[in-house]
């Protein structure tokens, strides 16, 4: 039996679990985002594909998205339990597949671990189980590793199931841009094209010397490996642990003074410490993002000097990377992030108990 990897990805998952909830909203344009309000100041979560025919996608200030938006579109707060209750039906769907691995992404996306001959009629098979269980619908890659089965699933969207391996990956992916690879975004996309490199066949033509001079000798290495769409084939059905919470705020008025930073990080950083405290587990570094006005983002951080289970410590900590923000700008969004040790980790110092909340 040949080993494969299948790619399950939820078309438009949170715009479909909306409208599941609310069927009259099938065939509108609905933007998911912040409080649901497009006067107030957040980013679009996700667009139905009614939406992102009109330029509307994730990531856009709901703002620019009520620009785009016709007059019966609707924008809908993001429901968080409703998406996790969604998603976990999904994910059982799918675990109880039978001779299936299932490796857990996110909420919409996860990986299949089966060996098959016929791994076509696996992904129908998981299709219509999901469908039959949840009433959505989901796409279908199929490769002989990760990184094709993930980059096949774009070309199944909506619905469909879409196979690319070492045989047809330069047929399919040859003449297509870098930025179309998983793990090149936009920042990479143009230190490739500096050095000529604009295209997938052309990434794996590149001369390996010169993308380790730019990126690294691991980075390198495994871009030039991306260019041949070369990735690991094993699919880890170990439950997922988290390494990180994250708070972050877009504030609707500018934070204008050191004082105002400070305050918001010390509340962003105690929620953050909250998260973690829930898991036991101690906090290593400290993140900080900052997103000056109009549009400029900035993400800092540190490492503690010793892995700590203390939230005074930790608050102290972001507070000390709030102090670096600069005060002549004005501050619409802040973000932070505590990373903690893993599972495991050798480098963990024996750990204090969680203190109570503050």
């Amino acid at each position: 039996m040949t080993p494969w990897v299948l790619h399950v990805d939820m078309d438009q998952f949170i715009a479909a679990v909306e409208v599941l909830r609310n069927p009259e909203l099938a065939g509108k344009a609905v933007i998911v985002g912040g409080n649901g309000d497009p006067a107030e100041r957040a980013v679009v979560a996700t667009a139905s594909y009614e939406a992102r025919q009109l330029g509307i996608g994730s990531g856009m200030p709901l703002k620019v998205a009520a620009r785009k938006a016709p007059a019966d579109a609707v924008f809908l707060p993001v429901d968080h339990a409703a998406y996790e209750q969604a998603s976990a039906e999904v994910m059982a769907t799918l675990r109880a597949l039978p001779e299936v691995t299932l490796e857990v992404l996110g909420w919409d996306e996860c990986f299949l671990g089966v060996s098959t001959e016929d791994p076509e009629a696996v992904a129908h098979r998981a299709q219509a189980a999901v469908l039959a269980s949840t009433a959505l619908h989901c796409s279908i890659g199929i490769g002989d590793n990760r990184i094709r089965a993930k980059i096949a699933t774009g070309f199944g969207k909506p619905r469909g199931v879409f196979r690319l391996t070492e045989q047809n990956w330069f047929d399919v992916m040859g003449e297509r841009s870098t930025r179309d690879l998983w793990g090149v975004g936009s920042r990479v996309q143009k230190r490739l094209a500096a050095h000529g490199v604009q295209t997938v066949r052309e990434l794996a033509d590149a001369d390996q010397g010169e993308l380790v001079a730019e990126f690294g000798p691991k980075m390198g290495v495994w871009y030039r490996d991306l260019g041949y769409g070369r990735g690991p084939a094993v699919v880890d059905d170990t439950p997922w642990v988290a390494r990180s919470h994250s708070r972050e705020t877009t504030y609707q008025q500018n934070l204008t003074t050191a004082e105002q930073v400070a305050d918001a990080v010390r509340d962003l950083a105690v929620r953050a410490y909250d998260d973690c405290a829930a898991e036991d587990r101690p906090i290593q570094r400290v993140h900080l993002k900052v997103r000056y006005a109009p549009f400029d983002t900035r993400t800092f951080g540190r490492k503690l000097a010793t892995p700590t289970s203390d939230r005074a410590e930790f608050v102290a900590a972001a507070l000390e990377l709030a102090a670096t923000v600069e005060a002549e700008r004005e501050v619409r969004l802040l973000g932070v992030r505590a990373e903690m040790t893993m599972p495991g980790d050798e480098d963990a110092v024996e750990r204090t108990p969680i203190r109570g909340r503050m």
